[in-house]
């Protein structure tokens, strides 16, 4: 089985539409500026797409110390990373605040997503640690990631769940929709040539170029998978798809996280090796 590395994908700000490349440096809480930045309501809850669709719509990109947003109306903003700012008390698992970037920040995202919110940046991810339910061992850290470091999907699994959403509309006698893009899952890293189907559900340890990986957990799948991320239209796929195909104590499984054991660059192309 010759497996490569397809796609590398960063989400500076967490549930904003991120930016694909071509390398990226791995960290041992993921890759390099994915996650550092969230949006929070007044009360310090946090925001995502599953509440606010229109967040998709938004795009970030990391620019060194700073990220550069692109608005629903085509304009753009670039924010500092506040390393003097304030501390705000946010609503997250294991960790209890970050710092607030400022007026100018939180006033032109509360335009562009009709409604209020604040923009903040975790300063530091080793204040925040995977939790031992999401597979994490002791030392483990975490961005702003819902619950692992690095997502990881492959091509060959997509392409079945296509199939699988292709073959089901036949059979309710229906026309089946655009298939589905990878970017519906957010993956932090996209692999060429696994097979068989959903191998990676069975990988424990793994090599990307140079980089070494441990398997954290399968990842469960929620409503942000049914928001074209172009058009923001919702639909009942792919979950639909994955309940019937994929589905195991409740749940729908698509992917799995990865917690980096060691660090250094990896590159679209890079071979990939399972242990």
């Amino acid at each position: 089985m010759s497996m490569r590395l397809a796609g590398i994908h960063i989400y500076p700000v967490k549930s904003l539409a991120g930016v694909a490349t071509t390398e990226a440096e791995v960290e041992p809480w993921g890759l390099r500026h994915d996650r550092r930045w969230l949006l929070v309501t007044p009360d310090g809850t946090v925001l995502t797409a599953r509440e606010a669709h229109r967040m998709l719509g938004l795009t970030a990109v990391p620019l060194g110390g700073a990220v550069k947003l692109t608005g629903l109306d085509g304009s753009t903003r670039q924010f500092d990373e506040p390393v003097d700012g304030e501390f705000i008390a946010v609503g997250l698992s294991r960790l209890s605040s970050v710092r607030t970037v400022g007026p100018d920040a939180d006033d032109w995202l509360s335009k562009q997503l009709g409604q209020s919110v604040r923009l903040g940046w975790l300063d530091d991810p080793r204040r925040r640690t995977v939790s031992l339910d999401h597979g994490g061992e002791g030392g483990d850290t975490l961005t702003l990631a819902d619950a692992g470091p690095l997502l990881l999907t492959s091509t060959a699994s997509l392409r079945q769940v296509n199939d699988w959403i292709v073959r089901d509309a036949a059979g309710r006698g229906e026309s089946a929709q655009a298939p589905m893009v990878m970017a519906r899952f957010r993956p932090s890293v996209v692999i060429d040539g696994a097979d068989p189907l959903f191998v990676e559900d069975g990988w424990r340890q793994l090599r990307i170029g140079s980089v070494e990986f441990r398997f954290a957990e399968r990842c469960d799948r929620c409503v942000m998978t049914t928001i074209d991320p172009q058009t923001l239209a919702v639909s009942k796929e792919p979950l639909r798809t994955l309940a019937r195909h994929r589905q195991k104590d409740h749940k729908t499984w698509f992917g799995i996280r990865l917690i980096p054991s060691t660090t250094g660059t990896i590159r679209v192309g890079d071979a990939v090796t399972v242990r």
